[in-house]
């Protein structure tokens, strides 16, 4: 079974859904909509200058999920996913998805966006399984605001994707695709026999160029 892998934001859809998050939760008041929002913006040009720190925006990202109980940000998400994620879902990413799977392909997004954000718009995107950052979660289910295991983002995707093989041995890297936009994502673009460069940033598209990968665009 060859092995289909996706990076989500800007690649699949229509920007990024951890910023789209935290500009929904300043919209509905969740946050300071000031400090929030500035801290937000500040943060996503960082990920696309290549210059995140990934932890420090871990304990900026995920601490308003500790503020308020699972059910509130389940009925969150869910109009999220509603009135955001839908307009962000590229037609022409689900007939690429849609190509794979028939194709016989097994269909993995690897995203370095937590699990909360994520898992409702892969279930929605109808791939085969997901690799995320994970959440550490309290006793009672409630989210503590601090990472659990090793982020996926940058050399963290290759290392949550060997992880992954190792419990799926009946999946490998042979002949395997992945389709991103960032040049964050050169770790693991680097490490499949088909990268694919999707609407890529600049620096991503000159090294596409020079190495001679596939550039798609899915907009």
């Amino acid at each position: 079974m060859r092995l289909a892998i996706f990076d989500l934001d800007n690649t699949l859809i229509r920007g990024d859904s951890d910023h789209a998050w935290g500009d929904y939760l300043i919209r509905i008041g969740a946050v300071d909509p000031v400090a929030y929002k500035k801290a937000n913006d500040e943060y996503l040009h960082a990920y696309e200058n290549g210059t995140l720190d990934i932890n420090q925006y871990l304990e900026f990202s995920l601490q308003p999920l500790a503020n308020v109980s699972r059910q509130q940000l389940d009925k969150w998400h869910h109009d999220f996913m509603r009135a955001v994620i839908e307009p962000m879902i590229l037609p022409k990413a689900e007939a690429l998805l849609e190509q794979h799977r028939q194709a016989g392909d097994y269909l993995l997004i690897i995203t370095a966006t937590n699990r909360f954000v994520t898992g409702p718009i892969a279930e929605r995107l109808g791939v085969d399984d997901l690799i995320a950052i994970e959440m550490e979660e309290d006793q009672d289910g409630k989210y503590t605001g601090r990472v659990e295991g090793i982020p996926s983002f940058r050399e963290g995707k290759v290392v949550r994707l060997d992880a992954w093989l190792k419990e799926h041995p009946e999946i490998t890297l042979k002949d395997a695709c992945f389709y991103s936009d960032s040049r964050n994502d050169l770790p693991l673009l680097e490490k499949v026999d088909h990268p694919v460069a999707v609407d890529p940033d600049d620096q991503l598209r000159a090294e596409a160029e020079k190495r001679g990968w596939q550039i798609l665009s899915l907009r």
